[in-house]
């Protein structure tokens, strides 16, 4: 690329990355600073900094103050994780999509759930079971609590429409979360609602999203037998 490719933080940071990958800046190597790379790529100083900080944040740089930023040594690419709006990803299959809400109400969570939402011992918060159909065949149940104090309009919105998932993605900014992956056997219950055996493996996710400290939504995800996670790195 010539400097005058470089008009935005995502080209900066896609040619350091090629750098790094094409073994011109080797793991341990010290990259020239933000000033140098700014002069030589011709753009802002700021831009350089946003790209290096992108890359130092999934585990490729190490960057220190006074001390410079080299690649790491042992670098490890991390893993971005969406939060997928399940319509999308059943029509993406060219299945027609449904969901249903099993329950809805307001109730005191389990002290697991309490812990996970942080929330006073107490609080009744919003607890939705709801059901998403690919082709009118169980695909995911999730079993979700949304704290009503970090989300407005909540209250009067028709979630029955709209699933919470949806909603939640179109509606409500969140700075973090976190992701859990694992397997269970199915039970009664699961058996039940996914139409499926007991004793059949299911995947499932459990994820929760925050905003200005405070949780927003806590959900479990079962997905039928059979469900494929796709992502990339």
């Amino acid at each position: 690329m010539s400097g005058g490719e470089f008009n935005s933080w995502q080209s900066v940071q896609a040619e350091v990355l090629r750098r790094i990958n094409a073994r011109e800046w080797k793991p341990g190597d010290f990259i020239p600073n933000e000033a140098e790379l700014a002069i030589e790529f011709g753009c802002a100083r700021a831009t350089v900094n946003r790209a290096l900080r992108a890359l130092a944040e999934s585990g490729l740089l190490d960057r220190r103050r006074k001390a410079g930023t080299r690649v790491s040594l042992n670098p490890v690419r991390k893993a971005t994780l969406d939060i997928p709006v399940i319509r999308y990803e059943i029509e993406g299959k060219g299945q027609t999509y449904r969901h249903t809400v099993l329950t809805q109400e307001r109730a005191v969570p389990p002290s697991g759930i309490q812990a996970r939402m942080q929330v006073e011992q107490g609080i009744k918060l919003i607890h939705l079971v709801t059901l998403h159909l690919a082709d009118g065949k169980p695909y995911v149940f999730g079993d979700r609590w949304i704290n009503p104090a970090a989300v407005p309009g909540i209250e009067a919105a028709d979630l029955t429409v709209k699933s919470a998932n949806e909603w939640l993605v179109a509606n409500i900014p969140f700075e973090g979360g976190d992701f859990s992956f694992s397997a269970i056997t199915a039970g009664p219950r699961e058996a039940e609602i996914l139409a499926c055996k007991e004793g059949e493996g299911l995947f499932v996710i459990d994820r929760s999203t925050w905003n200005k400290g405070l949780v927003i939504t806590s959900v479990r995800l079962t997905f039928a037998p059979g469900y494929q996670m796709h992502t990339k790195i």
